[in-house]
């Protein structure tokens, strides 16, 4: 492949949309722009990678094996002949061969939309600068969840803003 970009879409799976198992807050406007985004990528004949997530086991509480929720979103659909990557964790490389692909087809920069911001997409990203390849993140085709630890609660965009930030400083580039 010529070009040296590859778009890596990382778990929007329906589970994440609202009737889902887990859902992200406003993830149909994440997946809107995140279908932009692949659109320009085919266009501009990038290599285009779909990681999805499966749990280990039909009682995880999202991502079951072989479920509907567990589906890649019609919104970003595979189209024949694009990579897809069955993964078990949070980061895309852990146990798959997305490195090996992304190597063989000669890619040095990496763009990565998806869900959840503070789980898949920090893992994914910050594997990706160590492994050596040039990451930019697309924060408006990325969802976070709020979350809550030790009685402090954090809404969806603080998160977003919370994980964005650091990733901004030493991992990648954030548009």
């Amino acid at each position: 492949m010529s070009n040296a970009n590859a778009l890596i879409l990382v778990d929007i799976q329906n589970d994440y949309f609202t009737g889902g198992l887990w859902p992200v807050e406003d993830m149909d406007r994440v997946a809107s722009q995140a279908a932009e985004v692949l659109h320009d990528a085919r266009t501009a004949g990038e290599m285009i990678v779909h990681v999805y997530h499966e749990a280990a086991s039909d009682s995880a509480p999202f991502f079951r094996p072989g479920t509907l929720g567990a589906q890649i979103h019609a919104s970003v659909a595979p189209l024949k002949g694009e990579a897809e990557i069955l993964k078990h964790r949070p980061n895309s490389f852990h146990e798959t061969d997305l490195h090996t692909q992304l190597q063989a087809a000669g890619i040095t920069h990496v763009t990565i939309i998806g869900a959840m911001t503070q789980m898949c997409i920090d893992a994914t990203a910050r594997a990706a600068r160590d492994l050596g390849y040039d990451v930019t993140l697309v924060s408006d085709a990325c969802g976070a969840k709020a979350l809550s630890f030790n009685g402090v609660h954090l809404g969806a965009a603080e998160v977003q803003a919370a994980f964005l930030g650091p990733l901004a400083m030493s991992y990648a580039k954030v548009i």
